[in-house]
């Protein structure tokens, strides 16, 4: 099994009444639909924190 590690640092998106991620388009050929991930998040700073 290849392993592949990206590390992506965004913003948490507005979709209707949802929070989302939106994945880079560059990524798409190693994120398919059906791909199996291990997605860990860290909060970096929160919405209003200087």
């Amino acid at each position: 099994m290849d392993v592949k590690k990206f590390v992506i640092t965004k913003k948490i998106a507005k979709h209707g009444s949802q929070s989302i991620i939106v994945i880079p388009k560059i990524l798409q050929d190693d994120l398919r639909p059906q791909t199996v991930v291990k997605l860990t998040i860290d909060v970096l700073k929160r919405e209003g924190e200087k």
